[in-house]
């Protein structure tokens, strides 16, 4: 049982984890000037993944980062990944389905870069600083938490949507 308190603060958790998702959509999208400028954009020929794929210098999966990157379907899967899984987290309805796709992508950046080393491939710092640990598993994990929690029914449509008739049927739904 939750306090109503820790209902709430698990709620602001679910949005804001949601906006770090919606967000990085959007910028890559439209190239925002955050991370993405905008001749890079998606809607300007850029690729979402080419930046981060391309430019990992470490680990074993290194080479099938790189061969991977800016592909269209790559591109695709990421991008349709960012906005569902965000979307979902901030309306607070299929936390299951969204803890499960954000996770996989989160755990997916992290195995690109593994194992987190001081240094790449070619000797340099790598500004890694935990061998182990790093944002993407905590938002995995966090992820996790939240559909646990059932979160969305705090200041969300968590209720609502598991009333619907298709999601009573498919419990995996919620």
């Amino acid at each position: 049982m939750l306090t109503t308190t820790a209902a709430r603060a698990l709620a602001v958790l679910r949005v804001s984890t949601g906006f770090v998702f919606l967000w990085a959509f959007l910028d890559k999208t439209f190239g925002l000037g955050f991370s993405t400028p905008s001749e890079r954009a998606w809607i300007n020929g850029g690729s979402p993944t080419n930046g981060f794929l391309s430019r990992v210098e470490v680990g074993p999966f290194q080479s099938i980062s790189h061969s991977i990157a800016g592909d269209w379907w790559t591109d695709a899967l990421f991008m349709v990944g960012m906005a569902a899984v965000g979307i979902a987290l901030i309306a607070g309805i299929g936390l299951r389905v969204s803890a499960a796709a954000g996770s996989l992508i989160m755990v997916m950046m992290w195995a690109a870069e593994f194992p987190p080393d001081r240094f790449t491939a070619a000797g340099e710092a790598s500004g890694s600083t935990n061998p182990f640990m790093d944002y993407h598993l905590i938002y995995a994990i966090v992820l996790v938490i939240l559909a646990l929690t059932y979160a969305g029914h705090t200041w969300g449509l968590g209720r609502v949507w598991a009333r619907l008739p298709f999601v009573r049927k498919n419990r995996w739904m919620i």
